[in-house]
């Protein structure tokens, strides 16, 4: 029987496609959930929350799991499609290397992020001395939650990108990581000698493909920066 009751409570969530927010004084359930859950149904979730209230973080504790095996899939999805096909992973964003993408390695990275910062020379001079085999991909991560100038830097390295100068600026930017600001960006833009009103029109249209990087991020679990693949 309770087996049962659980099966009709886990429904209900598949339902609503989240978790059910109950309000243990008044016993009911939010407006939000209603166009999807019956009277009769809304009355058997709650007759088995009152007999057992362990339900709902067991309930809980399912939902996370699928959705963590869920994840799962789908970063292993792309993790193998990028074995398979480096070229659609790595598809418009700025490499460095080799050009046969026989070994490729994708960098997460924050041009705010002090650990990015110091990861920079490392990098350089890795790929300066095995260039010749590895193709290095750089994809934007910027955490804006913690440094405010991480998008605008990125949207100026865009910019940058769209008249050939990313590795350039890149370099810029981590050796003037101090600086970031408005003033750098332009400053940077000129010495590189960039168009500047392409340069000022590209950067309002960066945010897309920052997203896109973005997302890639998230999918594949990342939090932190910067990071390998």
């Amino acid at each position: 029987m309770f087996t049962k009751l659980l099966s009709i409570f886990q429904k209900a969530l598949s339902l609503t496609g989240l978790l059910l927010l109950l309000s243990f004084s008044t016993w009911s359930l939010p407006a939000t959930a209603a166009p999807n859950i019956t009277p009769q149904l809304e009355q058997q979730i709650l007759d088995v929350i009152r007999k057992h209230p362990e339900v709902i973080l067991e309930s809980v504790q399912r939902y996370q799991q699928q959705l963590e095996r869920e994840s799962q899939q789908r970063q292993q999805a792309i993790l193998q499609g990028f074995k398979t096909n480096p070229q659609a992973f790595i598809g418009s964003s700025p490499t460095t290397g080799s050009t046969e993408d026989k070994i490729v390695l994708v960098e997460f990275s924050d041009f705010q992020c002090p650990f990015c910062a110091r990861a920079h020379d490392t990098v350089k001079q890795f790929i300066a001395n095995h260039g010749d085999e590895v193709t290095l991909v750089y994809k934007h991560f910027p955490l804006t939650s913690i440094h405010s100038q991480a998008l605008p830097a990125a949207q100026a390295a865009w910019a940058a990108t769209q008249q050939g100068k990313f590795w350039q600026y890149h370099d810029a930017l981590f050796a003037n990581q101090k600086q970031l600001g408005e003033e750098l960006y332009l400053a940077i833009a000129q010495d590189l000698n960039l168009d500047l009103e392409e340069f000022n029109r590209d950067r309002n249209a960066a945010d897309r493909a920052i997203a896109e990087d973005m997302q890639l991020a998230e999918i594949l679990g990342l939090s932190g920066t910067p990071f390998f693949v």
